[in-house]
């Protein structure tokens, strides 16, 4: 029987990858971002980006992604490397802390990169009791990241999909839906995506990730990499969109990690996510309506009307835009773009 664990939201708006090129531009302005998250290996030590993210922290929700917990590793998780994350997140309590399903580690070696693993019974096994041991160190629930893949193991005897349902049953894990990698993995593997989202268990997905993907000719044959380098592309926007009209709304992340631009990019990045959720979220309502039996109700029974805030980064954005001129004739193409992937 999993453990239980009392999750911590994070609204269901669009955030941004917190990046040391924009640290000090993020505390001066204070953009209207809805959340931020940062690689919990960068502030694992000391130094004026740990005590500047104390300081955002109490400005901005927070999520932890981890990069090096390497859960696939059959020898277990490293203890020490554990210990240094419960302290992370004991330092800035995120609402949200995150991993991939992945391995890096061998015979005490840290690899630069995120491996994929063979999806079997016995590798299940090994995560499950990687992942329980996270969570009971950390006493929180950790959503799992689907990897972006390049190639698959023959003797697998179940899918990605599946292989993680298995996981969130077995350890009640949440899960990280990365769109982008999903996409990236779809192409590269001949999948249909929208198939793989519309299988994972929707209640466990916590967060979704956003990105770019690069596109490379190998032989004759085109291949997507995943490489975080560029403006989210209308083919990812259309998965999005299935996402969140097949989930609902969830907190989604921008993530950008090279090639950083400057931050107002980001910002519109996150604009256009939390836009096309609330687009979705309005038609579905609007459509609700147009179902419902008519009932006229008196004047003294409509309830008053309240203002709302939103969180949602649309004002910097526009602020972005109207600062340079040459944005208004790129927006129109932005959603053309994603209308036709839609």
């Amino acid at each position: 029987m999993p453990r239980a664990f009392q999750g911590v939201a994070i609204p269901a708006t669009a955030g941004i990858g917190l990046r040391s090129p924009h640290i000090s531009e993020m505390l001066s302005r204070r953009p209207s971002a809805g959340w931020l998250e940062v690689h919990a290996e960068n502030y694992m030590g000391a130094g004026t980006a740990v005590e500047a993210l104390e300081r955002l922290r109490q400005i901005y929700p927070l999520s932890v992604h981890g990069v090096g917990l390497s859960l696939g590793s059959a020898q277990g998780v490293d203890r020490d490397h554990l210990e240094r994350l419960r302290k992370v997140c004991e330092r800035f309590q995120p609402d949200l802390v995150s991993e991939h399903l992945a391995w890096s580690v061998a015979d005490g070696a840290y690899l630069n990169d995120l491996l994929p693993l063979r999806y079997d019974e016995e590798a299940l096994a090994i995560v499950a009791r990687n992942i329980a041991t996270v969570q009971d160190t950390l006493k929180r629930r950790v959503l799992i990241e689907n990897l972006s893949a390049y190639v698959a193991f023959a003797d697998s005897s179940m899918n990605e999909a599946e292989f993680l349902a298995e996981l969130v049953a077995q350890t009640g894990c949440g899960l990280l839906l990365d769109v982008n990698n999903v996409q990236v993995s779809a192409h590269n593997l001949q999948y249909d995506a929208k198939t793989f989202i519309d299988a994972l268990p929707a209640d466990a997905i916590g967060e979704i990730h956003l990105a770019g993907h690069a596109t490379n000719q190998v032989g004759g044959d085109t291949v997507l990499i995943d490489d975080h380098g560029s403006r989210v592309p209308p083919v990812v926007w259309g998965l999005y969109h299935h996402a969140i009209s097949h989930l609902g709304p969830r907190p989604t992340l921008i993530e950008w990690d090279t090639d950083v631009p400057v931050l107002d990019v980001l910002l519109g990045e996150a604009m256009w996510a939390d836009m096309l959720s609330a687009s979705i979220m309005f038609g579905r309502k609007q459509a609700a309506r147009q179902t419902a039996p008519t009932t006229v109700l008196p004047v003294s029974s409509l309830p008053a009307f309240e203002s709302t805030r939103t969180s949602m980064p649309v004002l910097a954005a526009f602020a972005a835009a109207r600062a340079r001129p040459a944005m208004h004739m790129a927006l129109p193409t932005i959603e053309g773009g994603y209308h036709a992937a839609a």
